[in-house]
């Protein structure tokens, strides 16, 4: 079964990104080691601490399916038919692009809500993981009942504003298990939360989406 995870790097004030998207001062911790990560789905390479190696080759090799929004969709301009962790991706959006220039590519655009998104990403995932790439989709999922687990790899940096990672919640207070993963590197305290069992909703053949909380 697959299970399903939100995993973002977040400032010490809940920030995943700036006002305007910036997002250099919380990845600056891929570039702060002399262990060289190389992301499987293209050739760009992460220089870590060894814990934080460890940690991102594990992560990498675990995706099975990735779950994005639009808006991250179209700002990074569908990763150029190529998302870094070489994984399928599940895109939540409204009305799929018209003038997607990769359609060989692993994208697929759903169109009938982030449950069917979690259903779908689910079904290719297998027993791996399906990887929540943005704060809204995790939100959602919250709000769903269909996380399984949260990751966050904590920066020591106070941005004061922009995107939160968890923001709007309509189902809070969410209940994290009490006792984290806790790996420490170098401008990094990656966090492992397991999501306390919820009801799940389920999938028109009357089969639960699968949860291993």
């Amino acid at each position: 079964m697959a299970t399903v995870v939100a995993d973002m790097s977040m400032t010490l004030d809940g920030f995943v990104a700036g006002p305007q998207d910036q997002v250099e001062h919380v990845f600056a911790w891929m570039h702060k080691g002399q262990h060289e990560v190389t992301a499987p789905g293209d050739d760009r390479t992460f220089t870590v601490d060894s814990a934080s190696a460890e940690h991102l080759d594990r992560a990498f090799r675990s995706v099975g399916a990735l779950v994005c929004g639009r808006r991250l969709f179209d700002l990074t301009h569908g990763w150029s038919g190529k998302h870094p962790v070489g994984a399928p991706v599940y895109v939540v959006t409204h009305t799929a692009p018209d003038d997607w220039a990769y359609p060989e590519a692993p994208f697929t655009f759903v169109t009938d809500g982030v449950e069917s998104a979690i259903r779908q990403a689910s079904a290719t995932a297998g027993d791996k993981v399906v990887a929540i790439a943005s704060s809204t989709i995790a939100q959602q999922c919250l709000d769903a009942g269909l996380l399984d687990v949260i990751h966050v790899s904590l920066v020591p940096v106070l941005l004061g504003g922009g995107i939160r990672f968890f923001d709007h919640l309509r189902t809070a207070p969410i209940e994290l298990e009490d006792r984290p993963r806790v790996i420490e590197g170098i401008g990094v305290t990656h966090l492992e939360y397991t999501v306390r069992a919820r009801s799940r909703p389920s999938d028109p053949s009357g089969a639960s989406i699968s949860s291993t909380t």
